[in-house]
């Protein structure tokens, strides 16, 4: 958890927002204190006017912030606004470079009275935080002077909304109020405004006997007048919170049941429908609003005639997760980039940064965002260099990033231009092909352009560049080149026309090959032929008379005019043509010329090139916390030519995006992958190159991950330490990482040894151990790493070795705050008493009960090191008892001691008799029960019952004395009572009967009354106690006092009357004095007085009250309360 930042003056006043749009105007004469991370936060008050805007900034100071600090906005104690953002609020962040400060705005726009309230900006950044609160007020209407904003009174930002409020007691104590004398009671007004059952007990206090006439009169008397109330009973609380799609029921109480209501939603009235319900039940009105959505984030009111009752309802989106990672591109310049991610719910929010720069479509011109249902994808359309760097999705609930790499594009020749001989009135075509399909080019003869005509046409279709020349001419011979445009690069190839002489002379000749060894043939006798390309070998062969030609492939002739592999013949010229060559039609091939002349024979040897096989066996060897080593073996068949390198791929699992590592070939068959996320699941494939270009890929690694060991424990501490053992306790690392912690192991050394020994045979999984068996008084070394999948971290070790010796430590009894007072239960109930001790070596716990050791077969004990437990199965009236708990250590011991009260339901009461009978009423009496149930009685309820219908009818419940008076019985009825005990178990079981009756006659029996004399002189039941109080937090002392007529009471202070001083509050509540003092200082520590004078007497108490300097452990308000006697 982060520690609170410390609180530091500022050097001066804070300026005022210059901020001219918002209506709240700042008070000079108001210093805002700053804390640490704070350089400006809102004023702790402020009045906004209904319907203006509102806008509140805080700034912080980042200098000193390892991370970028991230600011909450809350109102009252937890409901976080961030997820309020919209036209009712809204939210800015900026920041300085310069001064590196952020700026936090929180704007609302026309203010509501829902609005009102308690709010608080909290800022954390790592393992620092703070925070500010402030009260917004809202008023109704606009004052007649400019809208201003001014401070109420200070509110310090911790206090509670339960402390003490002295606003409005500072300014009554400037006005003397004089005494009033309490004016003559009226037992008539008093009868009217009191409801029937108290008439009896008003009667008897007043001395009035005739309780018929006096019901006759209140009845002829004129009925009170109704007394006025307001219309809510319970408003609306001050606001709700509901998640998105759930329900969610406003409810308020009115006072008259019958009185409608209406219901409205930012001022405007709601109709009642499937979406909202309106319910009356009594004097409850309910509002329900069903399946809430956004548009449902508003203040609503009860309206009640002219009364109102604001609230607003908050309505929080769920946290939108993303399902599908974003995966990493490695790209040229000029590719199309997509980033795409899916998130748990249609229609969410997913804010894309680039770095740490968010990304919008009207500022990046060069960023397009597209939506599909759960789909979200950013789009790069032509990536550039300035746009490599890492690219974040965020949404409320999750968060994913990938990386974008972007080369430079490098255009590569799969197909060369090749030498072409041809006749006169043939066609010449020259081909290439190159790696990017969208490359345009030009062809050049002899370095001149060559431009299209009827003739001569030039074409391109996808990567292949085509130069057609129809009817050959013997000028069209000479040197052609391709250039791509853009590019510094080349290809060319040589046109020879062939010429063919008439001889019209006859004569013979021996045949002869003529075989042209420019071209494709790189000897006298090699022809290599890339697999897939056409051959088409023309061979001038002279001769007179015309020589027969016979192809053939070993001993094989090839006779074919048609096909793949074929022999074409013209006059002196025989071609020899593969169509997609294979890898089987490499080997040696002969032409034999034969005429009567003579004969002529040429071998040439045809090699077969092709891009190699895929590599093999693609593996992971190991794994970084962001990297991998990858190894591979070579293909099995190269292709003819030698291998040049391997281009490696990798792509993240169940994901379809493969993404390259290298652009230039790499030579080695090992691999060190970097810049990978921890955690995340990897795939990798290579590829292999030669000369005639890439192979096929190889088949997938089995998936990896990468992942680290755990940086070392932290705090390894020594907890105890005994003659053969040593406890130690450490806390988890500051970084674990994606593999996890799956234990700790725990090693020791004797000092200056090196021969580390393991404490624990299998992995700890707690951060403490204990670990046994060390030789006493030596000094031991000890350290403890963290294990996960990738191995041990790095050890936390002591700083200095630890002497094996025990620690002798006085015992101790911590004995529970319920335990020190009496210990009461029932009859049958169980008992469990926990009593922790401490002290070392381990204590010896005895129990006693009532000075004797405790008998085994009614309590049962067990000991531990750290406690001793009291368990008692079902208490009986035997276990009650002061229990005594013995802890000894040697010679040294300390003791604890329990009073345990075992109670159950009393017996009946005693004696229960009529003892007086008159008019309508009945005196009874009786006496006590015999057995209280080991606890006081707290009542009796009686009962009586008619001789004629014998059905008993409760008179009194929870009667505190043992007599009381049956009134309102029947004439001419005779009527038996009894009587039921009560205490703190319940009822007795049997009642007390009466053993006399009642009988009814109807006479009349005036009694007579004393008047009780209740004069008595001042005198303190509860006196004041000495006290011990922190500055500046609020407290009070108490005492009780009685006495007739009312004392009047004075305080004073080191013997000097207190008076009007507006630091102090005086308080008298039916004889318990209390003077509250507001936030002592030391200057208001000393001797405190309470005097109380009357006609009769006067009596006093005293008390010392200490102040101390502050302290954070203490609670803000003490105040204790005694009730007199």
């Amino acid at each position: 958890m982060p520690e609170p930042v410390p609180a530091e003056k500022p050097a001066g006043e804070d300026a005022p927002p210059a901020d001219g749009d918002s209506d709240v105007d700042w008070d000079e004469s108001e210093t805002t204190e700053l804390t640490g991370l704070f350089v400006e936060k809102p004023p702790d008050n402020v009045v906004v006017i209904t319907g203006s805007d509102a806008i509140f900034i805080a700034r912080v100071d980042s200098t000193t912030l390892a991370r970028k600090p991230t600011m909450k906005w809350l109102k009252g104690k937890w409901l976080d606004l961030g997820s309020k953002a919209g036209k009712h609020m809204q939210f800015k962040e900026t920041y300085d470079r310069n001064t590196k400060i952020y700026t936090y705005e929180m704007k609302i726009n026309k203010v509501v009275p829902g609005d009102a309230g308690g709010y608080r900006c909290e800022v954390t950044a790592k393992d620092k935080c703070d925070s500010s609160t402030f009260e917004i007020s809202v008023e109704e209407s606009k004052r007649d002077s400019d809208p201003t904003v001014c401070f109420n009174s200070h509110r310090d930002a911790g206090e509670d909304e339960g402390s003490l409020d002295f606003s409005a007691l500072l300014k009554a104590a400037k006005k003397k109020r004089p005494e009033k004398e309490e004016p003559e009671i009226d037992v008539w007004e008093l009868l009217k405004s009191a409801h029937p059952s108290e008439y009896e007990k008003i009667a008897f206090k007043y001395g009035i006997t005739d309780l018929r006439g006096m019901l006759k009169r209140l009845k002829k008397m004129t009925a009170p007048e109704p007394k006025y109330s307001e219309a809510f009973l319970k408003k609306l609380d001050s606001c709700y919170s509901v998640d998105k799609g759930k329900k969610i029921v406003l409810t308020c109480e009115v006072v008259d049941p019958n009185i409608p209501v209406k219901w409205l939603k930012n001022g405007q009235e709601i109709k009642p429908s499937a979406k909202y319900i309106m319910e009356a039940n009594g004097n409850k009105r309910t509002l329900t609003i069903n399946r809430t959505t956004l548009a449902d984030d508003a203040a609503y009111e009860c309206v009640v005639g002219e009364d109102k009752s604001f609230t607003e309802v908050f309505v929080k989106e769920p946290p939108i997760t993303i399902t599908k990672l974003m995966d990493d591109y490695h790209v040229v310049v000029g590719e199309r980039v997509e980033f795409e991610v899916e998130v748990s719910e249609e229609g969410a929010h997913v804010m894309w940064f680039f770095e740490d720069v968010e990304l919008h479509k009207d500022k990046d011109s060069k960023f397009r965002f597209k939506k599909d249902g759960k789909k979200h994808t950013l789009i790069i359309q032509e990536a550039t260099l300035d746009d490599i760097g890492m690219y974040h999705a965020w949404t409320n609930g999750g968060h994913t990033k990938g990386e974008l790499e972007v080369e430079e594009k490098e255009l590569e020749v799969l197909q060369d231009i090749a030498d072409l001989t041809v006749k006169a009135t043939d066609q010449a075509v020259f081909k290439c092909e190159v790696s990017d399909d969208k490359v345009t080019g030009k062809w050049f003869k002899d370095g001149k352009e060559v431009l299209p005509s009827d003739r001569i046409k030039m074409s391109h279709i996808g990567r292949f560049h085509r130069l057609v020349i129809d009817d050959v001419k013997p000028e069209d011979a000479g040197d052609y080149t391709f250039v791509p445009d853009g590019y510094a690069l080349s290809l060319s190839a040589k046109l020879n026309f062939l010429e063919i002489k008439i001889d019209y002379v006859p004569r013979q000749e021996p045949p002869k090959i003529h075989l042209d060894t420019t071209g494709s043939m790189v000897s006298q006798n090699t022809i290599i032929l890339v697999a897939g390309n056409k051959l088409r070998l023309d061979v001038e062969i002279t001769g007179e008379p015309a020589p027969t030609v016979v192809w053939s492939k070993g001993d094989q002739p090839i006779a074919d005019s048609e096909g793949r592999v074929r022999v074409e013949s013209r006059k002196d010229l025989s071609s020899f043509v593969i169509e997609g060559a294979e890898r089987e039609d490499e080997g040696n091939y002969t032409i034999v010329v034969t005429n009567p002349s003579g004969e002529d024979k040429a071998v040439l040897f045809v090699k077969i090139v092709d891009v190699p096989d895929p590599p093999q066996h693609v593996k992971c060897t190991s794994v970084g916390e962001d990297t991998a080593i990858i190894v591979w073996d070579p293909p099995k068949f190269d292709g003819g030519a030698p291998i040049k390198g391997y281009l490696m791929e990798r792509k993240k699992k169940g994901s379809s995006r493969w993404t390259k590592l290298n652009f230039d070939v790499y030579e080695s068959t090992t691999y060190e992958a970097k810049r990978m996320i921890e955690g995340v699941f990897y795939e990798m494939r290579v590829f292999a190159v030669n000369s005639i270009g890439l192979s096929q890929p190889s088949l997938n690694s089995k998936p990896f991950m990468p992942i680290a060991p755990t940086s070392e424990p932290t705090r390894l501490t020594v907890n105890d330490v005994t003659d053969s053992t040593c406890s130690l306790r450490w806390l988890a690392p500051d970084k674990i990482g994606a593999g996890g912690l799956d234990g700790y192991i725990i090693e020791y050394c004797k000092e200056g040894d090196t021969n580390w020994v393991v404490a624990n045979k299998e992995l700890c999984e707690k951060q403490g151990f204990m670990v046994r068996g060390l030789p006493v008084g030596e000094k031991i070394n000890f350290r403890v790493m963290a294990v996960n999948i990738a191995g041990n971290s790095p050890p936390a070790i002591m700083s200095q070795p630890v002497t094996i010796r025990e620690i002798v430590e006085h015992p101790k009894i911590r004995v529970p705050r319920d335990l020190r007072t009496k210990y009461i239960r029932k009859v049958g109930e169980k008992i469990n008493l926990t009593i922790p001790f401490q002290g070392k070596p381990r204590p010896i716990a005895t129990w006693f009960k009532d000075g004797q050791p405790i008998d085994p077969k009614m309590v049962n004990i067990r000991n531990s090191n750290v406690d001793s437990i009291l368990f008692i199965r079902s208490a009986e009236r035997e276990h009650s008892g002061k229990y005594e708990l013995l802890l000894q250590i040697e010679n040294m011991e300390d003791r604890a001691t329990i009073e345990i009260r075992i109670v159950e339901k009393p017996g009946p009461p005693l004696k229960v008799r009529v003892t007086d009978v008159w008019s309508f009423n009945a005196a009874l009496e009786w006496d006590p029960p015999k057995d209280n149930g080991n606890c006081d009685i707290t009542g009796y309820t009686i009962q009586k019952s008619d001789l004629k219908t014998k059905e008993w009818f409760t008179v009194y419940e929870h009667n505190r004395r043992t007599n009381c008076t049956a009134s309102d019985l029947i004439m001419g009825n005779e009527y038996r009572f009894r009587v039921y005990s009560e205490n703190l178990c319940g009822l007795s079981e049997e009642p007390g009967l009466s053993k006399n009756t009642a009988v009814i006659s109807g006479t009349f029996k005036q009694n007579s009354y004393k008047e009780m004399d209740l004069s008595c002189v001042p005198k303190f039941t509860q006196p004041l106690v000495d006290r011990t109080v922190v500055a500046g937090y609020s407290t009070a002392i108490s005492c009780a006092v009685r006495g007739f007529p009312k004392p009047k009471i004075v305080w004073m202070k080191n013997k000097m009357i207190i008076g009007e001083d507006p630091k102090f509050l005086m308080q008298n509540n039916q004889g318990v004095l209390t003077l509250k003092i507001r936030k002592p200082s030391t200057f208001d520590g000393g001797k405190y007085t309470c005097l109380a004078v009357n006609e009769l007497g006067r009596d006093e108490v005293e008390c010392k009250l200490d102040v101390k300097g502050n302290g954070k452990d203490l609670p803000e308000v003490t105040r204790i309360y005694i009730s007199a006697t």
